[in-house]
């Protein structure tokens, strides 16, 4: 059955991200909202939605709508998201739930009294290269997690005029706070420390236990350009080593032996190294950014079937580390 959406927010992340991979899932586009008139006659025209709203509680009661997206403000995502379940309807939002982890514990109430599911766009789990690691982990050829180390960055322009450190937080280092998770285990223990080079430009260093026993190290700050790369995860385990750079590049290291002396050497599918990355110069239409593969999951889940998409649970237990960093660091 098509699930028809009604979608809040027509801004550039979800015209240009979100919602051109939605609709290559069976969906119909069915209503959209925006409080901006002149993005959403644009964004109209570029889905072919006729029904167009500046009034969110407008759409969340359009009739015969199944179910409610949205890519908005974290104060927005709460009360949409909020309303949207108190009508019965299942929920798709952005990160983050909420702007606190006191918000998302409400979404959370919500979604269990309506009986519906509120999923979450933790799209880095769906990055090419960070499934095909969660992939050789849970495939148990790579064995237990020993260590993660890695780091996630942004530029300092992020903050022109504003050296608040909220939207980095909320909208880049909440994906972090689920995705060692993913990878490894619950965390057991979050601690940090930092340097600021001056305002707006701060890096700081995250620390985990893991219920599992492993340990961890995310670097994370505003002190790099956008245009470098800006991604890394290492993943540690005995005699194996798996390295993701960038979402897209990724490499198994495993056991070779030693190959300069040997007149029979070969390359060995079981011990060797094994790398991939995508082919750009392919005329295929893939996302390595990860939204079309978690849509996937969340528009069979959004219709009641279960499904590995992110949710609500998550958005808590992310949104509460995310607290638990910031009270670390005073930021």
């Amino acid at each position: 059955m098509t699930l028809k959406i009604g979608w809040i927010g027509c801004g550039v992340h979800a015209t240009q991200m979100l919602l051109p991979q939605l609709v290559r899932h069976d969906v119909e586009l069915a209503a959209l909202c925006d409080i901006d008139g002149t993005r959403l006659a644009a964004a109209g025209r570029q889905f072919g939605v006729s029904r167009l709203t500046n009034d969110a509680g407008e759409l969340i009661r359009t009739p015969g709508i199944d179910a409610v997206g949205m890519a908005v403000g974290p104060d927005q995502h709460l009360a949409f998201g909020k309303a949207a379940l108190e009508r019965g309807l299942p929920v798709f939002m952005e990160k983050p739930p909420s702007g606190s982890a006191a918000g998302a514990r409400e979404l959370l109430i919500a979604s269990e009294r309506a009986g519906k599911p509120l999923l979450l766009g933790f799209m880095k789990r769906y990055s090419a290269g960070n499934k095909i690691a969660a992939n050789i982990l849970r495939s148990g050829r790579f064995g237990p997690v020993l260590g993660l180390t890695g780091y996630y960055m942004t530029a300092p322009g992020y903050f022109a005029g504003n050296v608040d450190y909220t939207g980095f937080f909320l909208h880049h280092c909440v994906h972090y706070m689920d995705l060692v998770s993913f990878l490894v285990s619950p965390v057991t223990r979050l601690t940090a420390r930092k340097v600021e080079k001056e305002p707006g430009k701060v890096l700081f260093h995250i620390n985990f236990d893991f219920e599992c026993g492993a340990i961890g190290t995310i670097a994370m700050g505003t002190i790099q350009s956008r245009g470098a790369p800006v991604e890394r995860i290492e993943l540690m385990g005995d005699h194996q080593r798996i390295e993701v750079d960038n979402v897209v590049e990724i490499r198994w290291n495993r056991n070779p032996p030693f190959k300069v002396d040997d007149p029979g050497a070969i390359l060995s599918d079981t011990t060797d190294s094994l790398t991939w990355k995508p082919n750009f110069t392919a005329a295929a239409n893939e996302d390595p950014k990860g939204y079309h593969s978690l849509l996937a999951d969340v528009i069979p889940a959004l219709g009641g079937v279960a499904t590995a998409a992110p949710n609500i649970h998550d958005g808590v237990v992310a949104m509460e580390r995310l607290e638990t960093l910031r009270r670390e660091l005073d930021l």
